[in-house]
Order: C-alpha cells, then sequence, then structure tokens
C-alpha cells in the first residue's frame, strides 16, 4: 500500500514561522477502532487516525515522524503496521513487545519500519521492567533498534545503571518530574536520548529544562507533538514548538526538530538500495 503523501495536504496559502524548519515527529499516536485497543485503568482514547493527524499537521514541513504504541494498544501489531504502510516510509514505529517475542517476528517488524521498543513504566500495557536489560539488548544486537522509556525521572536513579549500559536509549516527555531531573542529565551526558515532549504534562519550567539538557548533551534532545496527546492534562499546543525556537535559536532548533531524530531513528526512507 502506498504511503499517504503529507505534503500534500500542507496547504501552501499557509505561511507560518515554523514552516522553515523541517520536522521529523519523534513521538505521535495513531488510534485506529479497526484494530484492538485495551482499557488502561479503565481509559480509552479517542480515534486519531493517520488522516486526521495529517491533517492536524497542516502547515508544518513534516519531514517523517516515530508512532508509538500507547497502554492502550499493548502488544497488538497490526494498527501500527497498517500505520506504517499508510503513512510510508518516512515514518518508523515504536512498539511494545513481550519478552518471548520470537526473533522472526521482530525481523518482520523491522522490515515493515519498527525501529524500536517501548517499555511503558508509567501507564503499563509494555513489558516488565525486569525484562528492560536482556529485550533491549536483544532487539539491538538483532535488528538495530533501541529502547524508549515513558518513566518518571525520579525512578531513573534504580535504572542508572541499566540505562548508561545500554547500547541506545531515550526517555519520553522530558522526564515528567522536577525531582530526579539531575539524574535525567546524567543519563544524557551518557548518550541517553530525550524527547522534547509533552509540555503540558511536566512539573517543570520547560524553557530551563530545554536549555539544560542541550548543554548537556546537544545531540540528545528530540522534539515530538505527542498528539493526540493521551490523558495530558494540557494538549500540544504549536506554540509549543514555537518555544523550542525561542529558547533554542535557529541552529540548536533544527538539530532539536530534524537531525538528532533522523539520526536516531534511521526512517527506511533513507536507506541505501542493495
Amino acid at each position: 500500500m502506498a504511503g499517504l503523501s503529507f505534503t500534500n495536504v500542507i496547504h501552501p496559502e499557509i505561511f507560518m514561522a515554523f514552516r522553515d524548519f523541517k520536522l521529523f515527529d519523534t513521538h505521535l499516536h495513531i488510534i485506529d477502532s479497526r484494530f484492538p485497543l485495551v482499557p488502561n485503568n479503565g481509559y480509552l482514547p479517542d480515534e486519531f487516525t493517520c488522516e486526521g493527524y495529517l491533517d492536524r499537521m497542516r502547515g508544518y514541513n513534516l519531514a517523517g515522524g516515530a508512532i508509538v504504541s500507547g497502554s492502550f494498544q499493548a502488544f497488538d501489531q497490526t494498527y501500527l503496521v497498517d500505520a506504517l504502510k499508510r503513512l510510508g516510509p518516512a515514518f518508523v514505529g515504536v512498539t511494545q513487545l513481550p519478552a518471548t517475542v520470537s526473533d522472526g517476528e521482530v525481523i518482520d517488524l523491522n522490515s515493515a519500519g519498527v525501529r524500536a521498543v517501548r517499555f511503558n513504566l508509567k501507564r503499563g500495557g509494555s513489558e516488565d521492567v525486569r525484562h528492560l536489560d536482556s529485550l533491549a539488548r536483544r532487539v539491538h544486537e538483532l535488528v538495530g533498534w533501541h529502547a524508549e522509556l515513558y518513566v518518571d525521572s525520579r525512578e531513573l536513579a534504580g535504572l542508572y545503571d541499566t540505562l548508561v549500559a545500554l547500547p541506545a536509549v531515550s526517555i519520553d516527555h522530558l522526564g515528567l518530574s522536577r525531582e530526579g531531573f539531575g539524574t535525567l542529565l546524567k543519563l544524557v551526558e551518557r548518550g541517553v536520548r530525550v524527547k522534547a515532549t509533552g509540555f503540558g504534562r511536566v512539573d517543570f519550567d520547560v524553557r530551563t529544562a530545554l536549555q539544560d539538557l542541550c548543554a548537556a548533551n546537544s545531540d540528545a534532545l528530540m522534539f515530538g507533538t505527542d498528539l493526540p496527546s493521551t490523558r495530558a492534562p494540557r494538549p500540544y499546543e504549536d506554540g509549543d514548538f514555537d518555544l523550542v525556537v525561542e529558547t533554542l535559536g535557529s541552529e540548536k532548533a533544527r538539530k532539536v526538530f530534524h537531525e538528532n531524530a533522523i539520526a536516531f531513528y534511521s526512517p527506511p526512507s533513507l536507506a541505501k538500495p542493495s
């Protein structure tokens, strides 16, 4: 199935400042009622399809993105494979897998465009953290994937030794909490990536956090919209994008919006023909 043309849905009459910056959106959810959804603590999200996402992103210079499996999708892969086909090879998948997954399934998912395994310590729906080290190492050795964690920074001290020893790791939503942010900075200095996402979820000043994280490692920070912002106290706003430019300046913002993510995710659209 051919990918949807997201360039065609950007209306040429819209001239917003952020059109000047290529965006690889490192954190978005696709919620399609044609595929299984699992209530998480009684919560089920509203539908948010590929078409809905592209419509919301009109006006952005969208260069691709990462579709992230949520707690409410558990280990279902059918929605993700379908979404990757629809959005095309500029997009990648971040999935949740049981530790019992076969090598063959991992290889098939990699061929479909999946590039990471997610551990959702905040909401559940993913594999237990006790399998973090073994599963993260296994998928990295097999297909080069990294591990992504939805985790509160307050828990990072207990995970520090494990995370710094893993080959590739990213942490969602700026770590969420002021408490533990110092540990997050230490991890960033050691090569762990952080998603500049979910600004409405955190309990600290985002501007200061962006500055501190970029100072710790200019390659670490990667922007994402977090659309449709399920369960967020305040959903994504276009002003979140503007905030990054205002805080970091154009040169650093280009890295945060595009360059760092492209280097980390290696979307299929950049694969060299064999």
